[in-house]
């Protein structure tokens, strides 16, 4: 019986985040609508930055807009459980979404989508300062992280030591920042570290870099296909 339960309420929990999913999805268009995508599709005939690499990859049909089920289907991708994936759509849609809204733009109620051309006013406080203010990598900040805080290994982080990362990371009374932050490391930490608890440099050097959820999506997906010929 306790596993009928169980299987029951996974099914309805699936079927709620399905129907909000569905809702905060991109939905109908009108032409407008179309047009205004398009434009923002345009992101992607330059050069990216490094932060807008890093979020590209959640941009699942590259019309330069990303929604909740796009951010929800990206970290599925990766490896996420369904609660982490739905949970993580909700606060980084939710929490960076408004602040990429271009002037003048008309959003729809609870769509929340992240503008990957303005991603950059979407930077929070307590952070690394790997990113400059316009999305760029800044080479020091990112190195300076591990010679403050690697102790156990130059090349890898722990709990332990990225929890002292955070702390260090703190501006007063900047809750945002302080979430913010908590969120994006300790989601990386729980889906990259190795078995035995260290978080790699080039792990971290590779989110940074915008490459990292392109390699885990294909890595995941060329096991799905080893183990089919099995």
């Amino acid at each position: 019986m306790a596993g009928l339960r169980h299987a029951i309420r996974g099914a309805c929990f699936s079927l709620v985040i399905t129907f909000l999913l569905s809702v905060m999805g991109p939905g109908s268009v009108n032409n407008n609508g179309k047009e205004a995508a398009s434009s923002m599709a345009d992101v992607y005939r330059g050069e990216l930055t490094p932060l807008q690499r890093h979020v590209a990859f959640f941009d699942r049909n590259k019309d330069g807009i990303i929604y909740p089920s796009e951010t929800y289907e990206g970290f599925r991708a990766i490896g996420a459980g369904v609660p982490l994936s739905a949970a993580g759509a909700a606060f980084i849609n939710g929490f960076l979404g408004p602040k990429t809204i271009p002037e003048n733009e008309k959003v729809p109620a609870f769509k929340f989508p992240i503008y990957v051309k303005n991603i950059h006013k979407g930077k929070h406080g307590s952070d690394s300062g790997v990113y400059d203010a316009n999305g760029r990598f800044v080479p020091e900040k990112f190195e300076e992280i591990f010679k403050k805080h690697a102790k156990t290994r130059p090349d890898a982080l722990t709990g332990n030591e990225l929890q002292e990362l955070l702390q260090a990371n703190r501006e007063p009374k900047d809750f945002r920042g302080w979430l913010g932050g908590f969120t994006e490391w300790k989601v990386l930490y729980a889906l990259c570290k190795d078995k035995d608890g260290f978080l790699h440099k080039e792990t971290v050097r590779a989110v940074y870099d915008g490459s990292l959820f392109d390699r885990m999506e294909q890595e995941r997906k060329a096991k799905k296909e080893s183990a089919k010929k099995k």
